[in-house]
C-alpha cells in the first residue's frame, strides 16, 4: 500500500483549506496513493476559539467534499479531523472513507489534550471540546488500520487494542504536537508505538506556521514494525510518501513475537466495553 501524507498549510479560511486539502490529494492520488491521510483540524485552525464557529455536524460541508473527493480519486482517506458538532458538544473527530466514497469510521479524540508546561504551552482542550469513548479500526484489502488523534497516541493502552483486538497492521495519527512537544517526544513516541506494537505508524502534521497561534511541528512520519523510521517530512508543506508492506508486519511480528509473549496472566487489564483483556 502506498500512503501519503498531506502536511498542508493551515489558515482561518475554511474553504481556503478544502481547496488546499483538494490539490494535495488530487496530487496524492496522481502519483499513485491508495490512502491519503490529513491532519488534525485541517479545516480549522488548532484553538479553542474557533473550534465552535468551525464545527459542522455530520454530514456537512468538509465530510460531502471528503466522501465526494475519495469517490472521485478512488482512493481511502483519513479526513484528518475536523471538530465535529452534535447537539450541544463538539468533538475533534476523523472521518475515514472508502474508495467509493463510503463512510467506513469515525474516531472522536478519546484522550484530551489538557497541558500546562510552565513558561512554555499552556492548552485545554476540555475547556470547549467532549471525549470520545470508541477505539477505531477499519478494514483494508491491505489490512485493518486503526484510528486515532493526536494525543491519543500517547497512551499504549490504546494502540495496543487496536493491534491486539483490533487486529490492526498499521495506525494513522492525525497530529499537531507543538515546537514544545514536538522537538522532545514526536519521533520517540511514533516509533515506541511502532515497535511496542509491530504496526506501521502513520503521523500526519499540518506544516509549520509562525504567524499562527498554535505553531504545529511539522515532521510527519511513518515509522515501522522494527521501530525505524522509514520517512519523514520537515515543517513545510509537502506531500510525504510511504510504502506499507504488511506482508513485513507480519514477518516482525513471526521473528520477535513480542505480543504472543505477553504475560497477560500477570498483567492484563480488563477492558468494561468489550469483556477482553490485553
Amino acid at each position: 500500500m502506498k500512503i501519503a501524507i498531506c502536511q498542508m498549510n493551515v489558515t482561518e479560511g475554511k474553504e481556503l483549506n478544502i481547496k488546499t486539502a483538494e490539490r494535495m490529494l488530487r496530487e496524492a492520488a496522481s502519483n499513485g496513493a491508495d490512502m491519503a491521510v490529513l491532519p488534525e483540524m485541517f479545516n480549522c485552525p488548532y484553538d479553542n476559539k474557533y473550534f465552535p464557529e468551525y464545527a459542522e455536524s455530520y454530514p456537512g460541508t468538509t465530510t460531502d467534499f471528503l466522501s465526494s473527493i475519495a469517490s472521485d480519486l478512488g482512493i481511502y482517506i483519513v479526513g484528518g479531523s475536523i471538530p465535529e458538532k452534535d447537539g450541544e458538544s463538539i468533538y475533534n473527530t476523523s472521518y475515514i472513507f472508502g474508495r467509493k466514497g463510503e463512510l467506513l469510521g469515525r474516531h472522536r479524540k478519546i484522550h484530551l489534550f489538557d497541558i500546562d508546561v510552565k513558561g512554555k504551552i499552556t492548552f485545554k482542550e476540555s475547556d470547549v471540546l467532549g471525549r470520545g469513548e470508541d477505539i477505531t479500526v477499519f478494514e483494508t484489502e491491505f489490512g485493518n488500520v486503526g484510528v486515532a488523534i493526536c494525543y491519543d497516541m500517547r497512551f499504549p493502552e490504546l494502540i495496543r487494542l487496536m493491534a491486539v483486538e483490533g487486529g490492526a497492521k498499521v495506525v494513522v495519527i492525525p497530529a499537531a504536537f507543538n515546537m514544545t512537544t514536538g522537538p522532545a517526544h514526536w519521533e520517540l513516541t511514533a516509533r515506541a508505538r511502532a515497535l511496542d506494537n509491530q504496526v506501521y505508524f502513520v503521523a500526519a502534521s499540518p506544516a509549520r506556521s509562525m504567524e499562527s497561534s498554535y505553531t504545529a511541528y511539522g515532521h510527519s512520519m511513518v515509522t515501522t514494525p522494527w521501530g525505524e523510521v522509514a520517512a519523514e517530512a520537515d515543517e513545510k508543506e509537502c506531500i510525504l510518501y510511504s510504502q506499507i508492506d504488511t506482508d513485513f508486519v507480519d514477518k516482525v511480528r513471526s521473528e520477535l513475537p513480542l505480543l504472543a509473549h505477553r504475560r497477560t496472566d500477570l498483567y492484563a487489564i480488563h477492558d468494561k466495553k468489550t469483556g477482553g483483556e490485553y
